[in-house]
């Protein structure tokens, strides 16, 4: 079976960890700690990284250190992962939903657009932030979201988990255009370190920000809000969000290997794109012009006229050797909102069909191009 992903740990990261089990810091604690969030911080363009137990987190404390008023709105993408949506509800919010563009399948810049006017005309005032999240390796449309954040006094909460190194042109519309680096954009941004991503650490995850006071709001709540001045004195309530010593060697090891990753990447999707874009019943992944897509994972699109489903496919693939993974399913299709009253009877087509024709391929550091070959060999045959 040819997995979907495997993570390739290097010699590097072996004698950190070997440092940290020596000198025995195998704890929250210890040098790898602080390098790992100066250096990752720094190679996204932002001044301040707290490391965190994993990406769910991240974002946890990424929307906590906020501090918006209860009941605030935030404007997501439904095509997500639920850990999203879960961080603003965790911290007294409550998530409002776009659908996804066709091409990228990130959030759609028209229907935040709307969303925001309709809540401005309502007079409610509710939505405080928008959290765009990077798709599957490909940057969203920054500029215009930046821009609508501007005009309306909002928050960004970048979801960076799926994008480590991709890069996004802005002002491309100037003389004066400047690739930027996601999880560089965001008052605050979220990565995490899960072992399929292309920095690991295992488990893990890191908040981003260029504020000093959120970057010491995000530090107190991943650590139980213990006061400096008297530790087991509390004003607030926290969470144990912490990394350990151990984890962060294994992540510093990788960032050091950070730019061979990136292009190990994108040979990986640009040499899928080649052996299967004369396929018609597959849409494949985009990169437009003002992104650097670092194919985190590969995905395709399924077409209807094929009359099968992604599960249906995923089942022909997995008999010929070839493991898959679904796409998300949408936020405003989970039964445990509904439950709670959330997105009941809303629609999102685009998010809707992708959910349902979508999967990834095999998409790990560890395939090389006769394996990608087997791969395409697989999708052919399924199809056919």
């Amino acid at each position: 079976m040819i997995p979907v992903n495997e993570p390739v740990i290097g010699q590097r990261e072996v004698e950190y960890v070997n440092e940290c089990l020596r000198t025995g810091w195998i704890s929250s604690a210890g040098r790898f700690i602080e390098e790992f969030e100066e250096k990752w911080a720094a190679y996204c363009g932002m001044k301040y990284g707290i490391a965190m137990s994993n990406g769910s987190t991240a974002l946890q404390a990424a929307v906590g250190c906020l501090a918006l008023e209860p009941g605030f709105q935030v404007i997501m993408p439904s095509f997500t992962i639920i850990s999203c949506a879960m961080a603003v509800i965790y911290n007294g919010g409550t998530p409002v939903l776009v659908d996804c563009d066709p091409r990228t399948w990130c959030m759609d810049v028209d229907c935040i657009r709307q969303r925001i006017e309709e809540d401005v005309c309502s007079g409610a005032r509710l939505i405080k932030a928008i959290m765009p999240v990077h798709i599957y390796g490909h940057p969203v449309d920054m500029d215009p979201v930046m821009e609508l954040a501007e005009k309306y006094g909002l928050a960004i909460i970048e979801d960076a988990a799926e994008v480590h190194g991709a890069e996004y042109l802005r002002f491309r519309n100037t003389a004066a255009p400047q690739w930027k680096r996601c999880g560089g954009f965001g008052h605050v941004s979220a990565f995490s370190f899960y072992a399929n991503k292309l920095i690991t650490t295992g488990e893990g995850g890191m908040v981003l920000t260029n504020d000093r006071g959120l970057a010491e709001k995000a530090r107190g709540l991943r650590n139980l809000c213990f006061r400096p001045e008297q530790r087991f004195l509390h004003t607030e309530l926290g969470q144990n969000f912490r990394l350990t010593n151990l984890q962060a060697a294994v992540g510093l090891g990788q960032i050091e290997r950070i730019d061979e990753i990136v292009a190990r990447k994108r040979w990986m999707g640009q040499t899928y794109t080649e052996f299967l874009k004369n396929i018609p019943e597959l849409q494949l992944p985009v990169e437009l012009p003002w992104a650097k897509q670092v194919y985190w994972m590969y995905g395709v699109v399924l077409d209807e006229s094929t009359g099968m489903d992604a599960r249906e496919f995923a089942g022909k693939l997995r008999e010929k050797g070839v493991d898959t993974r679904p796409f998300f399913l949408g936020m405003h299709e989970q039964p445990v909102f509904h439950s709670m009253g959330l997105f009941v009877g809303e629609r999102y087509r685009v998010s809707e069909r992708i959910a349902k024709q979508g999967l990834y391929l095999p998409s790990g550091l560890t395939i090389t191009e006769p394996l990608i070959d087997v791969v395409a060999d697989a999708v052919k045959e399924a199809l056919s």
